[in-house]
């Protein structure tokens, strides 16, 4: 396995132990001026969050309803209430993004999806990247802060719905996630620069609690203004 990856698993956790789990819950406060764009209203109320840690599926709850929640699986999105009735749902949800930019409106479906496969990326890196079929390979370092961040640059193969086929994951000098570039396909593929701070640690593993995704500039660096998405994380659960 690639050394920086190694470094990386280990720093989080260890990859053993995640694959002592099958699940992955959190609370979530989410905001930022992107949902605006899409024509959506985001509240700053929390929400759960659980993910599949051996394949590529996600809940959340609330959504949309008090009574209803979202299930994403990559090949279709649903909504559905307490006692599992589908209230609204979407086969090859990837397909009804075509043609789309960074402002054209969104109904719900699209937004569960992108929910939930963003979430699912989020929450399961870095040991996605340890997935026999996911290519990584060492891409230039980059500094901020006065540290240096060294980076993998992951090719993702098509059975897993994510941002984009290719991605960039920065770790800081303690082995930790620092950064996450990557292009959203969905909205027009435009750059993003996804920066990842205050890590708790819980079961073992290290997780970020404080998410914020800016577009990144033609010279690489974020746009710090405005806030695209802001993710603040809290009460992880593994199970």
């Amino acid at each position: 396995m690639h050394s920086l990856l190694t470094e990386a698993l280990a720093a989080h956790g260890g990859l053993e132990r995640w694959r002592r789990y099958q699940t992955l819950s959190a609370t979530i406060v989410t905001g930022g001026a992107f949902w605006g764009m899409k024509g959506l209203v985001q509240d700053s109320d929390p929400r759960r969050i659980t993910v599949t840690l051996d394949h590529e599926w996600a809940t959340l709850a609330p959504f949309g309803d008090p009574d209803w929640r979202s299930v994403f699986h990559p090949d279709r999105i649903a909504i559905c209430d307490s006692s599992d009735r589908v209230v609204a749902e979407r086969a090859d949800p990837r397909s009804a993004f075509a043609g789309h930019a960074i402002a054209t409106p969104w109904d719900p479906l699209h937004r569960a999806y992108f929910n939930g496969y963003a979430l699912w990326t989020y929450l399961t890196t870095p040991f996605l990247l340890a997935e026999p079929d996911v290519g990584i390979e060492d891409i230039a370092p980059i500094e901020a802060g006065g540290e240096t961040w060294r980076g993998l640059r992951a090719t993702f193969p098509a059975r897993i719905a994510t941002h984009s086929t290719q991605q960039d994951f920065y770790f800081g000098p303690d082995g930790l996630l620092a950064r996450h570039d990557y292009h959203v396909d969905v909205a027009g593929g435009f750059a993003g620069a996804h920066l990842v701070s205050d890590f708790v640690e819980v079961s073992g593993f290290r997780f970020p609690t404080r998410r914020r995704a800016y577009r990144r500039g033609e010279d690489g660096a974020p746009i710090l203004d405005p806030v695209m998405v802001s993710i603040d994380l809290s009460d992880f659960a593994l199970a």
